[in-house]
C-alpha cells in the first residue's frame, strides 16, 4: 500500500501531536466514575501480551483510602529519614491525595516456559501508558508516577501488593486545574538510526 493510500484517523494522531501528562498537584475533582474506571481498565489491557499472560493487574485507591494509606506512609518516611523537612513531611502526607483516583498497575511478572519474563514486564509498561491514554480518551488529566513507596517492599502490603509482584507505576486521574504547556522533547536526530539506509 502507498503512503497516499493509507487511512489516517486523524483524531488519534492530533492525540499523539499534544499529549501531555499533567502533574497529580495540579489535579482536583471530579474524578472518574466506577463505570468510568472500570472503561478505562478495560481499554488499558489492551496491550500486547505474549501467552495471554495477563502478567499484571490493578488496584484502584479511591476516597478516604487514599489519605489513610497516605498517613501510613508518611510515617515510614519520617522512621527512614527523621531528619526530613516539614514540607516533604506534608508532600508524604499527601502521597495518594493529589488526585482523586489513583490506580496502581502491579506486574505479576514471573520466570515462564515459554514468555520472557522481561517481555511481561514490557507489558505492564504498555498497560501504564495504555491507561494514561485511556484516561485522557474519557476527558481526564493522568500522570503515571513510580515514586520511592513503589520500590520499598516493606511498604507493599499497605497497598495491597505481595511480596512475588512489583509495582510498575501508579496512575493518578483527576481534572486538569492549569495546563503546563509543551516540554522539550528529543530530536529524533538524537534518538534514531535508520538500519536499512
Amino acid at each position: 500500500m502507498h503512503e497516499e493510500d493509507m487511512p489516517v484517523n486523524a483524531a488519534l494522531k492530533a492525540y499523539l501531536e499534544t499529549r501531555r501528562s499533567i502533574p497529580a498537584f495540579q489535579m482536583s475533582g471530579p474524578g472518574p466514575s466506577r463505570p468510568e474506571i472500570e472503561e478505562m481498565l478495560t481499554l488499558a489491557s489492551r496491550v500486547p501480551d505474549h501467552g495471554k499472560l495477563a502478567p499484571w493487574r490493578f488496584i484502584v485507591y479511591a476516597g478516604p483510602e487514599r489519605e489513610r494509606i497516605s498517613l501510613e506512609l508518611a510515617k515510614v518516611a519520617i522512621a527512614n529519614k527523621p531528619d526530613i523537612s516539614d514540607d516533604m513531611i506534608k508532600v508524604e502526607k499527601t502521597r495518594l491525595t493529589r488526585a482523586p483516583v489513583v490506580i496502581a498497575v502491579v506486574s505479576r511478572a514471573a520466570p515462564h516456559v515459554k514468555i520472557p519474563e522481561w517481555e511481561q514486564v514490557l507489558s505492564a509498561g504498555a498497560v501504564c501508558l495504555n491507561l494514561v491514554m485511556a484516561a485522557n480518551a474519557l476527558g481526564y488529566a493522568s500522570n503515571w508516577l513510580t515514586e520511592w513507596f513503589a520500590f520499598d517492599q516493606s511498604v507493599h502490603p499497605l497497598l495491597g501488593v505481595s511480596s512475588d509482584e512489583k509495582i510498575a507505576g501508579f496512575i493518578h486521574i483527576g481534572t486538569e486545574k492549569l495546563h503546563p504547556g509543551e516540554r522539550a522533547r528529543p530530536e529524533l536526530s538524537d534518538i534514531v538510526t535508520f538500519a536499512g539506509e
